[in-house]
């Protein structure tokens, strides 16, 4: 039972909160400034209630800025993540801990933090994920009992708004990849002026649809020449674009591990590639650090994804294609090429080593339509001459049964 007693002009309580787990002594629970002695019992009964039922959370002092050291390091160990997704949870965090940095997490109520959401001058994408990096650094501490309510619960976020220049461009799937037709010019840009290995990092991004990243990170032990195969067992990591500070990975998910079948074209180029880069060795050898990558520099280095991104542009400009390109672009034309080609949802989906991506099934789903608006127009022109034949002499009959 609480203890009830006047403090100046006001009421308060003091009550059994369990024992010091250190010292092994009775803890007491105390709290003043209520008007009347009924609402300090009113709350002396509350925080009983609560503690025997194990719903009271201590105050805690903990601020925001040591619950996200502690988060990360439980981030790294039990959730097996990679230093890259770290690295950008940090990069999101940081906004976050700009503004409750120093403030104990239990003062942090959802108005702030709604607040907090709704003063961030940002894109749509990266305020979505500064606020599901700070839902999983709350999360973990309701879990550790130190927060009562997650405040980061029932956020209105953002809707993104269209530029002038969105309008115009409407919601075209068809921005998200190259056309034959377009991918015909731009390989053949690349072929009659690119640069060293241009036309092999290209058609291997176009006819395999590997993550950039996991294209420069390939090695020769990765191409089975007789079988005409290629297999994805690691992937690029280096923030920095220093080309002596990269790290391998293992690839973005476990469908990521994959084998797959290569095009006998892109078979001829990497022999061809393979010659080449063998003088180059040879011209080098004293500097030449061989690690057996395949995009690899002169000194033996595999090539940074920069390094892809910045050729891609030297040869856009060389073409007339007037869309968004990035290498990720050709990831997505993969798609739509074996789309076109009749291959399956799901047969894509495990040849490009994902199991759902939501770009990758509008695609599908767009190419398809369009298949079949052709098959269909196709059709009626097959039919033309019968329909015509058929359905005028019918109409013709009926105009002289009316008569």
């Amino acid at each position: 039972m609480a203890y009830l007693y006047k403090r100046g002009k006001s009421w308060a309580y003091r009550a059994y909160a369990g024992k010091d787990p250190v010292t092994g002594k009775d803890k007491q629970k105390s709290k003043s400034g209520f008007n009347t002695k009924k609402d300090a019992q009113l709350a002396a009964a509350l925080f009983e209630r609560q503690f025997h039922s194990g719903e009271f959370i201590e105050p805690s002092k903990i601020t925001f800025n040591a619950l996200c050291d502690d988060w990360e390091k439980h981030y790294v160990s039990s959730m097996d993540a990679k230093e890259s997704s770290l690295r950008a949870r940090k990069i999101a965090l940081k906004h976050v801990r700009d503004e409750f940095g120093d403030m104990p997490i239990q003062r942090i109520r959802k108005k702030d933090y709604q607040d907090f959401i709704d003063k961030l001058q940002l894109s749509t994408n990266y305020i979505l994920s500064i606020h599901s990096s700070a839902n999983m650094v709350f999360s973990y501490s309701k879990e550790n009992n130190l927060i009562k309510e997650v405040p980061s619960t029932d956020i209105k976020l953002p809707k993104k708004k269209k530029t002038v220049s969105d309008l115009e461009k409407g919601d075209s799937i068809e921005e998200n990849f190259l056309e034959k037709e377009e991918l015909e010019e731009f390989l053949t840009v690349a072929k009659n002026e690119g640069l060293e290995s241009d036309l092999l990092s290209f058609t291997m991004l176009a006819y395999t649809g590997l993550r950039v990243g996991e294209c420069v990170s390939l090695k020769w032990s990765d191409i089975d020449f007789d079988n005409h195969t290629l297999r994805v067992i690691r992937t690029y990591y280096n923030p920095t674009n220093n080309k002596l500070k990269y790290q391998l990975q293992t690839p973005k998910t476990v469908g990521s591990v994959r084998t797959i079948t290569i095009d006998k074209m892109l078979i001829e180029l990497l022999h061809v590639h393979k010659m080449d880069q063998d003088r180059i060795k040879k011209d080098n050898k004293p500097f030449y650090k061989d690690k057996g990558f395949i995009f690899a520099t002169n000194e033996g280095y595999p090539n940074t994804i920069k390094h892809i991104a910045t050729r891609l542009q030297r040869l856009l400009k060389r073409t007339s294609i007037q869309k968004h390109v990035t290498p990720h672009t050709f990831r997505h034309t993969h798609t739509s090429l074996l789309a076109q080609a009749g291959v399956s949802l799901t047969e894509i989906m495990e040849r490009l080593g994902h199991d759902d991506e939501k770009t990758t099934k509008k695609i599908y789903l767009h190419v398809t339509k369009e298949m079949k608006k052709e098959a269909s127009t196709k059709f009626s022109n097959l039919m033309k001459d019968l329909s015509d034949q058929i359905y005028s002499k019918h109409e013709q009959k009926h105009e002289h049964e009316q008569h």
